[in-house]
């Protein structure tokens, strides 16, 4: 496995990953939620990890997880890393991943505020692996309420 791949800041999960048939020179990793093989991206990397470490610490089914959804917003495609939905199917989370050489800066969060301005989430989480922000949104504040461990219901542990 190549270095760009390092062992990241959440457990492991026992991923699938396989040389592509096409390039000898490139990896493909098995996404269980999309059901098909992908190219092995760093950032894909930690969406893994990420996405497996979110479902069973927040107890949420797979099947409430839209990857790469499409939203528009004022007339521009946007493209969230992961949309997760309520039992109601109402989005609730917005999962924003980087690569792990790339820092989480505001930059990032203001990504992730521009998809909220359509979605209108109550929870962020942003990740590149090593460092995870989970976040409640107060819309009536206007203000971010961090939180070192997101529970379903917002609440700390």
């Amino acid at each position: 496995m190549p270095n760009e791949f390092p062992k990241l800041n959440v457990p492991d999960y026992s991923d699938q990953i396989k040389i592509r048939e096409s390039n000898q020179n490139k990896y493909e990793i098995y996404d269980g939620i999309r059901h098909q093989w992908v190219a092995l991206t760093p950032e894909e990397w930690v969406r893994q990890h990420m996405t497996y470490y979110i479902a069973e610490k927040l107890k949420i089914p797979t099947t409430r997880f839209a990857i790469e959804a499409q939203i528009e917003y004022n007339g521009l495609k946007k493209r969230c890393d992961t949309i997760i939905y309520d039992e109601n199917l109402k989005p609730m989370i917005i999962v924003e991943y980087k690569q792990p050489k790339v820092d989480i800066t505001q930059k990032v969060f203001d990504q992730v505020a521009v998809y909220n301005m359509k979605l209108n989430v109550p929870y962020l989480i942003v990740s590149n692996g090593f460092e995870h922000y989970m976040c409640q949104v107060d819309m009536t504040n206007r203000r971010y309420i961090f939180t070192d461990k997101l529970n379903y219901d917002g609440k700390t542990e």
